[in-house]
Formats: structure tokens, sequence, C-alpha cells
């Protein structure tokens, strides 16, 4: 892709973060950082894109025009409705926006809207798996257990980081989400999903932002979006995003522990504190267990992330 096309697509991108206009001030934050931490990248100026989407000096119809080929088009709706699922199902603004999108980057229907009913359903998966059995919170909890289930969640979401399906990139928040609800279910917490969106933004981890974030490190390193065996499945370019995926899901995973099993007493500021200290202690433990994340995703399948995120 060429620098051009690059910079459209993270236009597209950053138009789909903004659309329904109900992002809080903490996930605006959290974007603002992402654009100034990639700063200028393959000719690319994140920040200004940032402020000119955030300034509405930047449209469809400006980005539109500067994609050459097919792969670019559908990368770019691709990525759009990753971001617009990445919180949730979509909401009413985000379909709108999703459709003339389509429209506009002349996609055929029938790729479009099965593309985007795949991400709605990652989206849509219930926390509990079907088998699931409420704690009742009387039994000791098993800790070890809990550090395993963590552990394998960060190997394998730190895998589905190294796949350049759009797709498997999005799992990662569902997988993430999903880890929490089972560390608060083992101590004795039903969760509902807003209340796990609510605890992962407090510790500081946005769903549009971390998306946002995953997909552009790859996507301005040319990972996202090539698939085949010359690519060798991304599995030497593990520095795109610094094993990014497994730390948050470490540090989440080991937070979420702290916070339900000392009965969540913990306060905004020491969540924070203790998720910022876990994820520089999870980085380092990242380059360990990196032959498990290869070798993870050595073993898996793109087409059935949602088969994976419903049996996790």
């Amino acid at each position: 892709m060429t620098a051009e096309e690059i910079r459209a697509v993270l236009t597209v991108s950053l138009l789909a973060a903004f659309v329904d206009g109900d992002k809080h001030e903490r996930e605006r934050a959290e974007i603002k950082r992402i654009a100034q931490g990639l700063g200028q990248a393959e000719g690319v100026n994140l920040p200004g894109l940032y402020q000119d989407v955030l300034l509405k000096r930047s449209s469809l119809a400006d980005a539109v025009p500067a994609f050459a080929s097919d792969d670019a088009r559908q990368l770019a709706y691709e990525m759009a409705v990753c971001v617009c699922d990445a919180d949730g199902v979509q909401s009413s603004a985000e379909q709108a926006f999703l459709a003339e999108l389509a429209q506009a980057l002349r996609l055929a229907p029938a790729v479009s809207v099965a593309f985007s009913e795949q991400a709605e359903a990652i989206a849509a998966v219930p926390l509990a798996a079907a088998a699931a059995t409420p704690q009742t919170g009387q039994a000791a909890v098993d800790q070890a257990g809990l550090d395993q289930s963590i552990l394998s969640a960060a190997i394998l979401n730190g895998a589905l980081e190294l796949l350049p399906e759009s797709l498997s990139t999005m799992a990662i928040i569902p997988l993430q989400m999903k880890l929490v609800y089972r560390i608060g279910q083992a101590h004795g917490y039903e969760l509902d999903r807003g209340h796990i969106k609510d605890f992962l933004a407090t510790a500081g981890v946005g769903l549009t932002s971390q998306y946002l974030e995953q997909a552009g490190r790859k996507l301005l390193s040319g990972l996202l979006g090539r698939v085949g065996g010359g690519l060798l499945r991304g599995l030497g370019n593990q520095a795109v995003s610094s094993g990014m995926s497994f730390a948050s899901t470490w540090a989440l995973g080991h937070v979420a522990k702290r916070y339900y099993a000392g009965g969540r007493t913990l306060s905004t500021q020491m969540l924070k504190d203790t998720y910022e200290g876990l994820s520089t202690e999870a980085k380092a433990l990242q380059a360990q267990h990196l032959p498990a994340i290869q070798e993870k995703a050595r073993t898996l399948d793109a087409k059935q992330v949602l088969n994976l995120v419903r049996g996790a």
C-alpha cells in the first residue's frame, strides 16, 4: 500500500471511531495518546490526522479517492467495521456510516455485509460460556488455576496479534472481557458487560483505542491485511507491536484477580497504578513466552475466530 492509501485507511478508521459521538473523554484521550505515540511513520502524520478528524476537517469524501486498489478499499472497510464493533455491537449511527462507506468504496454488498455480520457476531458473543456454572463465592478460589488461565489467555491474544486478518485483531478485546468475567465469577461476582467495560476503562484500557493501536501498528508495518505463506504469518515480526496484547491481557487478568479477591475495594487511582505496574512486569515476561506465542499462532485458523471467542 502507498503512504496515501495508509493515510486514508487511518483517516477512515478515526472517522469510524468518532461517528457515534458517544466516546467517553477517557477514550478520546487514549486515541489522542495513540496518535501521538505512533507519531510520523511511513510518511503518515498520525497526530495531524487525529486533529483533522476531530475538528471535522476530514471526511469520507476526502479519504476515499486515495484508494487505488481493491485490497486497500477492502482493508479500509474492514478496519472501520472492527473499530465500530470494538466496544460492542454497532449503533444506528455506526451502521449508517458503514453503509455509506461501503457504497463510497464501491464494495460488493455481499462482501461488505458478510464481513460486518462476522464482526457483529464476535462483538455479541455472551460473556458466559454456554456450559458455565455460576459460582457461589463460598468455595475456595483456585488461585493457581486462575494464574494459568491468565497466562493462557495472554499467550492466545499474543498469538492473535501476530495474524494479519482484521477479525483476529478484533477478537482480542472480547477475549479480554471474557477473562475478566471468569475471574470475577470465580470470586463470587456475576458481572455484566457494562461493568467490565467500566473496569477496563478505569484501569486505563479503552476498547476502541486498543483496537486502533493494535491495528494501526500492524498497518504501518505492512502486516495487517496480508495473508499467505510469504508473510510467514507475521511470526518474525513480533516487534511490530512489542507484544502489546500479551502484556495488556496478562496485566488485566492480574489486576482483576487482585480487585475481586479484595472485594472490589481498590480506588480508581489504585486500579490505574496497579495496571501500569503489572503492564511493565508483563512486557518483561513477554520475551520469555514468545516461543509459546509463536507456536500458538501457527495453530490458529483465522476463519475460526468466532468459534474461538465463543469457546473461550
